[in-house]
């Protein structure tokens, strides 16, 4: 019996050999690598505005001495009634597949956020080849086209400058935060829990930002530059924050992971700069005669960075002060990041989530109104500790 089962066993050897062939192979020469998508919306249609990667001419254009002279990026627009419509108009033009698996960017016009994002993100989700993590930014005062056709001096592919400036700025300052599609789609269908994007603007003469010309001057006639944050309600973009308050935004959002912090000292104006090297944020809820209570809690670490007053950094008496006065201005940015917000009766925070995480049952009820009666007037209480862990090499000032 085992002498009969061996040309089976070879047979079966031989047809599994068969399984191992690339069926789905896709040769690079036949793909046009989609870096980023911009969509826009013209004359009642979708226009969907695709950077596509010359890989013939990224390697040459990274290199100073020498190399290719094109442009590592191609830009082509097509448009649709529908984003499939318009990414399949698209073959058009190019003579390539549009492959979407190396995606990192889906920039959409400020014009379009207003109308409604809900609908661009079911055909996005559903396209197996886009990534959950690729970066979405709102194109601030312009269309999405605009912000992709500027060429960039540093990181030679837009897409790429954009991505990586909006990670170092929520990593070094915190008036900017990096939003990935699945947070975007998730927000969808999450009660107490709205979405907030970062937003880009070309910086200068917008005439000369798709000219190679502007990456060969030392000083870029226009270049890309990071913006306010968008505020976002049932998938509409409703208003903006910056400056101190998208700061505070991110304070209560656990986002600050390092940043600086200029106070008053005395009779000075903007005397000490606090560098935060370390922040953690606890945001609990709790009912109070049926009424929701958020507590933020906020610790800080950092050290001081610089001072244009005359402070004597051996007296604890005045490391403990100049604390208290860092509590102040942290506590201050985060209570008007909070009055922004709710004075434009947006849940950016998903303070709604975390009654619902606390309180499942009341929450069932609160649900249905929350944007209208209990966010408007929810008592937001703050609590900061600050820490000055180190004070620099100087401990007394020169400044006198």
């Amino acid at each position: 019996m085992k002498i009969k089962r061996y040309p089976f066993l070879i047979f079966m050897l031989f047809i599994c050999t068969l399984l191992f062939g690339c069926w789905s192979k896709k040769e690079l020469r036949d793909l046009a690598l989609i870096i980023a998508v911009g969509i826009d919306k013209k004359d009642g249609k979708y226009m969907s505005t695709f950077q596509v990667v010359n890989p013939g001419n990224v390697a040459g254009a990274t290199q100073r001495g020498g190399g290719s002279t094109g442009l590592p990026v191609a830009l082509y627009t097509s448009t649709g009634d529908t984003l499939v419509e318009a990414s399949r108009k698209a073959s058009k033009q190019i003579s390539r597949i549009p492959y979407y698996s190396h995606t990192n960017l889906v920039v959409i016009g400020e014009e379009l956020a207003k109308e409604g994002i809900q609908q661009i993100f079911d055909a996005v989700e559903r396209n197996p080849q886009f990534r959950p993590t690729a970066n979405i930014v709102i194109a601030r005062k312009q269309t999405a086209k605009q912000l992709l056709s500027v060429l960039t001096p540093i990181d030679k592919i837009p897409a790429n400058q954009m991505i990586k400036t909006l990670e170092l700025t929520e990593m070094m300052w915190g008036e900017n935060v990096d939003t990935r599609l699945r947070e975007v789609i998730e927000s969808f269908s999450l009660a107490g829990k709205e979405v907030i994007m970062s937003s880009f603007y070309v910086d200068g003469n917008r005439k000369h930002s798709d000219d190679q010309n502007n990456v060969r001057t030392m000083e870029p006639t226009a270049r890309l530059r990071a913006a306010e944050l968008a505020i976002f309600k049932k998938g509409k973009l409703i208003g903006w924050i910056g400056k101190e308050e998208a700061r505070g935004v991110l304070w209560i959002l656990d986002k600050i992971k390092q940043t600086a912090v200029t106070v008053d000292w005395k009779e000075e104006k903007e005397a000490v700069s606090y560098k935060v090297v370390r922040a953690k944020t606890k945001v609990t809820a709790q009912l109070r005669n049926g009424k929701p209570i958020i507590f933020v809690a906020v610790k800080t670490e950092g050290d001081i960075g610089e001072t244009f007053v005359a402070i004597d950094f051996t007296d604890p008496k005045q490391i403990v002060a100049l604390e208290k006065v860092m509590q102040q201005e942290i506590k201050a940015e985060i209570e008007k990041a909070a009055h922004v917000a709710q004075k434009k009766k947006s849940d950016i925070f998903g303070f709604g989530e975390v009654v619902h995480r606390a309180y499942p049952k009341e929450w069932k009820e609160m649900k249905k109104t929350w944007d209208d009666k209990y966010f408007p007037k929810l008592d937001v209480q703050v609590k900061v500790e600050s820490f000055i862990r180190r004070t620099g090499l100087r401990t007394r000032s020169y400044i006198q």
